[in-house]
């Protein structure tokens, strides 16, 4: 295998000539699932300095190592962009961490609303989806999965320099807020805001309507689902603000 198939995140700075050393559970992957053997090429990239050609070194059932031979693509990072949602059912949840990490999300955090079912999250697990979803779309950055927060506790620390798209359901319907947006100075960090099943509560839509860096935005004529709505909003943002224009 000359060829490189596999792409792989490795926790260490990468650069020619280097030597990585392969746990268990990637050693396990690469050679009895994937059937790598000496001399195999894998693309490795560690989330700072691009994506590299490596070769195997050693493979063996525990342990392995892979010699970094060249930079194959220099280091893209996505814009300044975060996804706030409330934690839904797991699969969905998961699907959420998995799709804002394909689609250029910089940060993604869970984010404990009045009406969020799910009171606690596997922030591991969330962080090992986000890793697979850029070893799977060609990615050379990882978001990070921050921890649980409580909305209102993150509002009352929220950067002044940050905009907050705020979808909200009840806005349901037509809406140019995002082209006016974009004809104004749309530029510097920004953050999604998605609500859980439930919808945001009063008190909620008061706090964010007080807040000057939040926009309240409708995401078409129908209410979407949660997971449907997150990929819907970043689609928006990307094609409007960030780099998909």
């Amino acid at each position: 295998m000359r060829n490189a198939k596999i792409r792989l995140y490795v926790d260490q700075p990468l650069g020619q000539g280097q030597s990585v050393p392969l746990g268990g559970d990637q050693a396990h992957y690469l050679f009895s699932v994937m059937r790598l053997g000496l001399g195999d090429v894998v693309l490795v990239f560690d989330g700072h300095s691009g994506e590299w050609r490596a070769t195997v070194a050693e493979a063996g059932k525990k342990r392995g190592i892979l010699t970094v031979e060249e930079q194959t693509r220099p280091q893209q990072n996505p814009p300044d962009l975060w996804l706030l949602f409330a934690p839904i059912k797991k699969a969905r949840t998961d699907f959420i961490v998995e799709k804002a990490a394909e689609m250029g999300a910089a940060r993604i955090c869970p984010v404990q609303t009045e009406f969020t079912n799910s009171e606690r999250i596997r922030q591991d697990r969330l962080q090992a989806h986000a890793v697979e979803a850029a070893e799977q779309c060609g990615g050379t950055y990882v978001p990070e999965v921050t921890a649980l927060q409580r909305l209102d506790a993150l509002l009352n620390t929220w950067p002044d320099d940050r905009q907050i798209l705020f979808c909200d359901e009840a806005l349901a319907g037509p809406s140019l807020a995002l082209i006016s947006l974009a004809k104004n100075d749309s530029s510097g960090p920004w953050a999604i805001l998605i609500g859980p099943e439930g919808g945001f509560s009063d008190a909620e839509r008061q706090r964010l309507a007080a807040l000057p860096q939040a926009h309240a935005i409708s995401l078409g004529p129908r209410i979407l689902r949660a997971d449907t709505a997150a990929v819907a909003a970043l689609t928006l943002w990307q094609q409007t603000f960030g780099d998909w224009r």
